[in-house]
C-alpha cells in the first residue's frame, strides 16, 4: 500500500507519460498483474506500473473514462451495461477458472449443480440437506461490480439470483471470511481455492482444475482481459500486456491457464466452439 501511495504521488507530480501505467480492476487477475509489474519494473526501472483492484466493473469503467491505462476484467466489455466496447481494445491474456469454496471443516466435497443453485438462492439452508453435518449455511456473495460474480452466476447458477447476505468485493476478503465462518460458502478464482481455512467443491463429480477447464468439462471459467483505451494507447501499455501474456511460467505458477492451451473458445454471449489447434 505504501508503494502504491508513493507511486500515486509520482503520477500526480509528474503527470501522465508513456513511462507510467495504472492497471486496475479484476481481483481475480490482480495476483498475476502484480507479480508481472514487479518483474517488469526490475527489468526496466524507468517504467512505473501501478496495480489496483476494485473489481472488473471498476476496471472497465475507468479504462473507458481514461483514468486507468489498462482495465483488468474477468468479463467481456460487452457483458457490462453502460460500457461502450467500441472505445476500448480487448487483450485476452489468460484463462481463469472459478470454483465454489467452503469452510474446510464442512463435511461436503461434492454438490450437484442443482444443489449449488438451491444453496445460493436460499432454498437449501443447512449442510445436512446435501449430506453434510447439521450446520447452517452462510452464503457469502460478491459485490455487483465483480466479474467473478458475473461468471459464477452465469455459468454455475444458470443466471439464478443469489440470496441476499454478506458480500465481499475482493477475493482475498472472501477467503478470509469463509475460512473464519463455520458453514460458509462462496466462490473465488482457482488461484485462491487452496488458501488456509477453505477448500474447493466438485460439481456433479467434476473437479475444479485446468484440465477440465480446457475442454469446458468445468464450465465456470472466463478469459482474463486487459483492456486499453483506443484514444490514448501507448507503447508501454502494449509492451507490458505482451510481457504478461508471454510470462507463461509465472502465469501457471499463480493459478491461470494460457489462452493457447484451451481446446474450446467462448464468446461474449457464452457460445462455445471447439478449436482445432
Amino acid at each position: 500500500m505504501a508503494l502504491f501511495a508513493f507511486s500515486l504521488l509520482i503520477l500526480s507530480a509528474c503527470g501522465r507519460s508513456n513511462k507510467q501505467v495504472t492497471a486496475g480492476g479484476s481481483t481475480a487477475l490482480q495476483p498475476m498483474v502484480e507479480q508481472a509489474s514487479i518483474d517488469y519494473m526490475k527489468a526496466d526501472s524507468s517504467k512505473i506500473i501501478m496495480v489496483q483492484g476494485g473489481g472488473s466493473g471498476v476496471g472497465l469503467a475507468q479504462i473507458v473514462a481514461g483514468s486507468f491505462q489498462i482495465g483488468n476484467s474477468d468479463i467481456f466489455a460487452e457483458e457490462k451495461p453502460g460500457i461502450d466496447a467500441t472505445k476500448i481494445t480487448d487483450h485476452k491474456v489468460a484463462v481463469v477458472g472459478f470454483t465454489p469454496i467452503i469452510n474446510k471443516n464442512t463435511a461436503v466435497s461434492n454438490l450437484t449443480q442443482q444443489q449449488l443453485i438451491d444453496i445460493f438462492t436460499g432454498k437449501i439452508t443447512n449442510w445436512k440437506e446435501v449430506g453434510g453435518q447439521n450446520l447452517k449455511i452462510t452464503v457469502v456473495g460478491r459485490t455487483q461490480g465483480s466479474g467473478t460474480r458475473v461468471n459464477f452466476d452465469k455459468y454455475a447458477l444458470n443466471s439464478a439470483v443469489e440470496v441476499s447476505g454478506p458480500t465481499q468485493d475482493a477475493s482475498g476478503s472472501v477467503v478470509q471470511l469463509v475460512g473464519q465462518t463455520p458453514g460458509a460458502i462462496s466462490y473465488v478464482a482457482f488461484s485462491y481455492m487452496h488458501k488456509t481455512g477453505v477448500k474447493p467443491v466438485k460439481i456433479d463429480g467434476v473437479a475444479p482444475n485446468y484440465t477440465n477447464v480446457a475442454t469446458n468439462a468445468w464450465k465456470i471459467w472466463s478469459y482474463e482481459h486487459m483492456y486499453t483505451n483506443k484514444s490514448n494507447q501507448n507503447a508501454t501499455e502494449d509492451k507490458f500486456i505482451k510481457y504478461v501474456t508471454e510470462d507463461s511460467k509465472i502465469l501457471t505458477k499463480l493459478g491461470y491457464l494460457r489462452v493457447s492451451d484451451m481446446k474450446v473458445d467462448r464468446d461474449a454471449k457464452g457460445n462455445i466452439a471447439k478449436l482445432t489447434h
